[in-house]
């Protein structure tokens, strides 16, 4: 078996709002693609560099694995906070340990809040026509 066929690949899937984020990790050097992309063509901010950094620095593995992300949904913000979900769950994998750190600081919890729906009968999810007494 080759050097390269040994290395594990850990995949995950992270959820926030309607993004779904899959990540294939294998050890290395750091280097991230986004669909296809750099990390920072794809994430233009660092506010969601960040984001998405959180759980490899919380965990002092910054620089030790090489990602590969397919994320589609939702928006900029959304899927940065998808991946982070899916890079917090592969690294638990990784280390069952990590999992003590990376809780308190809700990387593995999936982010609950939805859009609310449209109700009949009004324009919006909570906005209502205009009400003319006379």
């Amino acid at each position: 078996m080759s050097a390269a066929a040994a290395k594990a690949t850990l995949s995950a899937t992270g959820r926030r709002k309607t993004s779904v984020a899959r990540i294939n990790m294998t050890e290395g050097t750091g280097a991230i693609t986004i669909n296809g992309r750099s990390f920072e063509d794809y994430l233009p901010t660092l506010q969601l560099q960040n984001t998405v950094l959180a759980p490899f620095q919380q965990a002092g593995l910054a620089k030790k694995f090489d990602l590969r992300i397919s994320v589609k949904g939702g928006g900029l913000n959304s899927q940065a906070g998808a991946i982070r979900h899916a890079a917090a769950r592969a690294l638990t994998q990784f280390d069952s340990e990590l999992r003590g750190e990376l809780k308190p600081h809700g990387f593995l919890r999936r982010d609950p809040r939805m859009k609310e729906r449209k109700k009949a009968g009004q324009p919006g999810a909570r906005k209502n026509f205009q009400f003319s007494k006379r």
